[in-house]
């Protein structure tokens, strides 16, 4: 089989040691703290861990706001035991304050993780605004034609002057108004002549 040549990158090999270093500062600050045995490596584990998370939701593109804090107080935690581990503290007599933080630092990472892991990492969407319903195109209705008004039939004026005489003499006998049929029977006339003569009558 053909080896394949291997390729070392000077940054991620620096970024190694540093991770290694900054490793054995944390264990050997937990270990100082009163955290022996497995635990004293626990610590160095959970702080790397949460640095990933935050810098995995920095990178992911949605709310950036908890990615920055919980990867501040990782780097927080990270720097702190760098500089403690360097001579500025005595490890074999280390205060109080800082065995409390080292004591509670579990459920710090314990819940930054979780926010990290299960929170929401992608900004809410806005709703969409619902499309207006379209308005159904009526067909247009066509007018009817209008009926084309009925030729006028001519009345001569002796016709209308012996129908008035006719309608006086009903109106007369039985006080009201003579009917167009009465009208027509009277005077043996058409329907339209009839109807032309009571139009001229009222």
């Amino acid at each position: 089989m053909r080896s394949l040549p291997v390729r070392l990158d000077a940054v991620l090999v620096q970024a190694l040691i540093a991770a290694a270093l900054s490793f054995a500062h944390l264990h050997d600050l937990a270990a100082a703290a009163g955290q022996g045995g497995w635990k004293a490596w626990a610590y160095p584990v959970s702080v790397d861990l949460l640095l990933v998370a935050a810098w995995r939701r920095l990178r992911s593109g949605g709310s950036k706001a908890a990615g920055w804090c919980w990867f501040l107080v990782a780097l927080t935690a990270s720097l702190g035991a760098n500089v403690a581990t360097a001579g500025l503290l005595d490890l074999n007599a280390v205060p109080a304050w800082l065995r409390i933080l080292v004591a509670g630092w579990p459920a710090v990472a314990f819940l930054g993780g979780t926010l990290l892991a299960h929170g929401s990492t992608a900004e809410p969407e806005t709703a969409a605004a619902p499309a207006p319903a379209s308005t159904p195109v009526r067909p247009a209705v066509e007018a009817a034609p209008e009926p084309a008004p009925s030729p006028v039939t001519p009345v001569p004026p002796a016709l209308v002057t012996h129908a008035r005489k006719v309608a006086d003499d009903h109106r007369a006998r039985t006080g009201t108004p003579i009917d167009t049929p009465t009208l027509r029977a009277r005077l043996g006339v058409p329907l339209p002549l009839a109807e032309a003569i009571a139009a001229q009558l009222t």
